[in-house]
Order: structure tokens, then sequence, then C-alpha cells
């Protein structure tokens, strides 16, 4: 390892600590790790704070005006109050409920689609607390949900990754869709099989700051006029379509949430102090710091080097199904830490390819499995939904960890058996 790998892998470490320490503000210890980068030489200022003008960050926080705006609106007072009605109808039959339309919901919007978990945590914070069953036992399961379609009909974006790995490492054949789309429920039952077991594991706390309910009692008191909430659930929906339909739009698609949340501000639905504070939410703060420090791995050669090592380590004498769980693990660790998904996808995937084409074995369980582990890390809260779910539940890590690990490990092993059984080695 260079001096360079060794200076980012301790940022990164340190950046950690700092996390599961609370010793500093949720948000500060990216941007304090953005700072050492810097000093340290390993980053520019650009590079190291890149993560401010990254277009998912930019499309996040324009969105958390829009779900401010929102939150203003009768609309979400229904939706809550229908959510706060199964919730106390009672316990452990209303949370599998809930779950499984999460996951319903899911299968329109695709796997890890940005404004529908963004939607379903903020609609989980307004829930006042309920010992029946505490919003703090919601908030990962149903965050975590979004990501796993229960009909996974809409996997076009996986499905075209693992094409294009294949093809690139010169495999022809085609691809079978419907046994791509089992692979992924397989994997949504697995998820769905641990978060039924995990009920009774999770944390039973508030997650509301002191005062807040008693803001949100005085904004449901403030009615607005019909014009401006049909405007603003106008501008919600449009917001929600412009991010579902990135490969559609490009890069316009990144600022309809903040073109929409400027309206919202012209409308006077919200005032500037209250657009301010929701593009610079804590949350906000650590996705935009995580990048640079992701950005700083990668241009160290610190996660190739990483994966050169495996397969030199691996050979040729390991059990066809443990080389892809071992490059599963691989894939979803680095792009959990990283926060790269596709970066992590394109250093592993070649990788497991040529080691199963060199084994003599059928290439597509290997290639399938690492594409989609690259979306199924999430173990730590790095990246923008973990960090979301850990910084909104008002969680401890041990908190976090006492779900989200199991859950990680559960996925994983769950896609592999998946992928294997869909796609024979022979």
């Amino acid at each position: 390892m260079t001096i360079q790998m060794i200076l980012a892998l301790g940022i990164l470490i340190f950046m950690i600590v700092l996390i599961m320490s609370d010793k500093l503000a949720f948000g500060a210890p990216p941007l304090l790790a953005c700072l050492l980068l810097v000093v340290t030489g390993l980053s520019t200022v650009q590079e190291a704070f890149a993560g401010f003008i990254n277009s998912s960050v930019v499309m996040v926080a324009g969105f958390m005006v829009v779900m401010a705006g929102l939150m203003k609106t009768t609309l979400i007072s229904r939706v809550q109050s229908t959510m706060i009605a199964l919730v106390n109808r009672g316990g452990y039959k209303s949370y599998v409920l809930l779950l499984i339309v999460v996951m319903l919901g899911a299968s329109l919007t695709g796997s890890g689609s940005t404004g529908y978990y963004v939607l379903i945590l903020s609609l989980v914070s307004m829930i006042p607390y309920n010992k029946k069953m505490p919003t703090s036992k919601l908030m990962m399961p149903l965050g975590f949900a979004t990501n796993h379609p229960l009909l996974p009909f809409n996997c076009a974006l996986f499905y075209g990754v693992t094409v294009s790995v294949l093809e690139t490492a010169g495999y022809k054949d085609t691809i079978s869709m419907p046994k791509f789309a089992v692979v992924n429920f397989i994997l949504a039952m697995g998820f769905l099989i641990w978060s039924l077991v995990a009920y009774r594991l999770l944390p039973d706390h508030e997650i509301t700051e002191p005062g807040e309910e008693d803001k949100n009692e005085t904004q449901k008191a403030e009615i607005l006029p019909a014009w401006k909430e049909n405007t603003t659930i106008a501008l919600f929906i449009l917001s929600v379509a412009g991010m579902m339909m990135m490969n559609t739009l490009g890069d316009a698609s990144y600022v309809i949430p903040g073109l929409a949340g400027a309206v919202i501000l012209v409308m006077h639905v919200l005032d500037f102090k209250e657009v301010r504070d929701s593009m610079g939410a804590p949350v906000i703060l650590m996705m935009a710091g995580v990048i640079g420090v992701a950005d700083a791995l990668a241009n160290t050669g610190f996660t190739a080097m990483i994966g050169d090592l495996v397969a030199e380590t691996l050979g040729t004498n390991i059990h066809p199904f443990f080389l892809i769980l071992i490059f599963a693990l691989l894939t979803s660790t680095c792009a959990t830490f990283t926060g790269s998904n596709m970066g992590s996808v394109y250093i592993f995937a070649p990788i497991a390819i040529a080691t199963s084409i060199s084994l003599g074995l059928n290439p597509v369980a290997a290639a399938t499995a690492v594409v989609i582990s690259g979306w199924n890390g999430g173990y730590m809260p790095v990246d923008g939904m973990p960090a979301m779910i850990l910084g909104m539940g008002k969680y401890k890590l041990p908190e976090f960890w006492l779900y989200s690990v199991p859950m990680y490990l559960i996925r994983i092993v769950a896609l592999c058996i998946g992928a294997v059984v869909m796609f024979p080695f022979r």
C-alpha cells in the first residue's frame, strides 16, 4: 500500500469512528474528513467537496424542500392519519401490513428510488410516538423496504448492467429477464423474512425532537388556500416523476425538484428560512461529505488494489457458490463504504466473471449476484438512504447495526442462492 492509500483509509476509519461515537453532530464527521483530505494533499478543495455539487445530492436537497412544502398540505394529513390509524390498530399485524404495502410501492418505483425512500421516511417521521408501534420500529424496516420490490418487474437497470458486464467479458448469450426478476424476488423474500423476525429487536424510542410535535400541530392549523395546496401536490408529483425518469430526461431530472422547490418558495408555501433549513439538513451534509472520501479512495487506487488482491488469493480451489458469495460481499461492502454502486460493480464484476470462465463455469450467476449486490449493502450509514434512516430515526449506531448487519448478510446469501438456482453453473 502506498502512503496515499494508507492516509485515505485512515481518514475513512476516523470518519466512521466519529460517526459511531456520537461526539459530533450528525453530518459533521464527513465534513471534517473532507477537510483532512485537503490538508493531507489527497484531494484538492474542489475534489474533497465535490459532493456538494453532486447531481444526486442536488436532487435530494431540492426534494427535501418539496417535501417540506407537501407536509403543509391536507393530503399529507390524510395519509398520515391513515398510517396512524393502522399503527393504532395494533402492533405486529399492522407492522407486517405496512411492510408489504411499502414493498408493493417499490414495485412501481424500482429498487432504490430516491424519491420513494425520501417520501416513506418523511411520512414515518411525522407519525407521533405510539407505544403500540413506536416509529423507531418502523423507520429502518420501511426505509430499507423501499429497495425491495415485492413484484420485481421493474429491474431494467440491474438487468442492463448485468448484460453489459457479461458482454464486455465476451459472453454473448441472451439472459432471461423473467429469471433475472425471480432472483430479485428471492432477494426481497430474504429481506421480508428478516424484517418479520427482527421486529422485537428494533428499539423503542421517540424520533421527534422536543417541541417538534407542537410545531407540526401549528403547521396543521395553517390551512393553505386550495390553489396553493393543489399546486404543491402537483409539484411533488412532478418531482417524483422526474426522478423516476432519469434514463429518459438525463441531467434535467436532477434539477426538477429544485425548480419545484423554487416555485413553492415563490408561492410563499415556505419562507426562505424553511427552504434553507431543508436544503442544508444534516442528512444532506452527510450525503455530500462522504462523496469526497469515496473519490479519494478510488483515486489512490485502494479499491482496485483490493480487487486484484482478492483475485490472486482466491485461486481456483474454491466452490463456485462461495466464489459468488465472496465477490457479492466484496462488491456490496465496497459500495457501502465508498457510496459508488456502479463503480464497485465495474471493479469486481469483471474479476468474478473472468474467474468463473477460467473454472469452466457459466458466468451469468456470478454477474447477476455481483451486479445486484452493488445496491444491497447499507449496513453502514455512509450512503444516502442508510444515512437518512440513521439520522431521521435517531438511532445509535449499535441499534442500527443490530438490524442492518443481519439484514445485509441474509440478503446477500438469498441473492446468491437465487442467482445459482436460476442460472446454474453448468
